[in-house]
């Protein structure tokens, strides 16, 4: 089992100097607001997913005054002792293992981590740009391939919206249609790939918290409504790019009067229901709660069932926003040989025994 024994941050957010050394399986970081104990999930999630749940820019991460940070992690297990780092400066990022050069899809999958903070309780009623990225962000860690074709498909569709805002002639949209065609396509086919094994995984989970009560999960690409999208995720490669091809083609006049894309993976759903009705509308706030909790403890079996290896599990103060129940579903994923790291403000959510068994950082 690989785990983060150390953890060094210099000039980050908060901080001009963080260093720890001899992490165990459970750290529990307590202190008040505003003193920095989120900038530290975010630095872990930086060693080990290579991405952050703030999707900051690189200048918000260097502390203010400073011109460069540099963050480094020991990663130990199975035989084998990882030195991880993590500089930036400008505009740009830098990682590096073992002091080789890694791009950041390179250096993905490596120590993998699930993070799960106060926002994601609105995964399920909040927007569908953020199931997308929560989705994305889970496949990039699973497969560098995901990861760059999301990368690629971002920027051809950002290149688009900005050609149809200035009017552009309906011919070069066409080619540019060609290449979102082989991107978009590509990245429908990851995410139908990925739905298709981690969407019942969700669903087992919930049941086990909210005893045995059936929620599904499904994928709708490509803006279709639920029945006919459904369907569009069980094609081929082939037939996805044919589908996606016709639906560009034939939406092109209403993207042109618009002035924005209307079709394509941008506009993929994922559909979340309680007994048969749309979760977001209709499931009390204790079930859009056990849904969200469901989604974050699959993702940590997903990541196990396809590297092979146990995440990191980040817990930014959400014990504060779950009742006893759902407290004690993830606390006992903690007893599971998960490395886990939890910020919180108050210590009356733990048990006794859990943190004799923990090592506690008051910031």
């Amino acid at each position: 089992m690989l785990t983060l024994t150390t953890l060094d941050l210099q000039n980050f957010r908060s901080y001009s100097q963080f260093h720890r050394e001899g992490l165990g399986p459970l750290t529990i970081f307590i202190g008040n607001n505003a003193v920095g104990k989120t900038n530290l999930v975010e630095g872990i999630q930086l060693l080990t997913a290579a991405s952050s749940f703030r999707h900051p820019t690189v200048a918000q991460m260097v502390k203010q005054g400073e011109e460069r940070a540099r963050l480094r992690g020991v990663i130990e297990g199975d035989g084998r002792r990882l030195d991880v780092e993590l500089t930036m400066e400008g505009h740009s990022k830098k990682f590096s293992l073992n002091g080789n050069r890694k791009k950041a899809a390179d250096f993905m999958g490596t120590l993998p981590s699930v993070v799960f903070t106060p926002d994601d309780l609105q995964l399920v009623k909040g927007s569908a740009g953020g199931r997308r990225r929560s989705l994305d962000a889970l496949g990039s860690q699973l497969s560098r391939n995901h990861y760059l074709i999301s990368k690629d498909y971002e920027k051809v569709i950002q290149h688009k919206n900005r050609l149809l805002k200035e009017g552009a002639d309906p011919l070069l949209l066409e080619s540019v249609n060609e290449m979102l065609v082989i991107c978009g396509s590509q990245l429908v086919a990851y995410r139908a790939a990925l739905a298709t094994r981690f969407f019942p995984l969700i669903q087992e989970r919930y049941a086990e918290i909210a005893d045995g009560e059936e929620a599904t999960v499904t994928y709708v690409p490509l803006g279709e409504e639920s029945e006919a999208g459904a369907s569009l995720a069980g094609l081929s490669r082939d037939e996805l790019r044919d589908a996606l091809a016709k639906r560009l083609h034939d939406e092109l006049p209403a993207e042109l009067a618009r002035g924005r894309s209307l079709v394509g993976p941008h506009a993929d759903q994922i559909d979340f229901r309680v007994k048969g009705l749309p979760a977001g509308d209709f499931a009390s706030q204790g079930q859009q709660r056990s849904l969200v909790l469901a989604y974050k403890l699959a993702e940590v079996a997903m990541v196990e069932e396809v590297l092979h290896v146990k995440p990191v599990l980040l817990l930014d103060d959400v014990m504060s926003e779950l009742d006893d129940a759902r407290r004690r579903a993830i606390l006992n994923y903690i007893n599971q040989d998960v490395q886990t790291f939890i910020t919180t403000t108050h210590l009356e959510y733990f048990e006794p025994s859990l943190l004799d068994s923990a090592d506690l950082i008051r910031l």
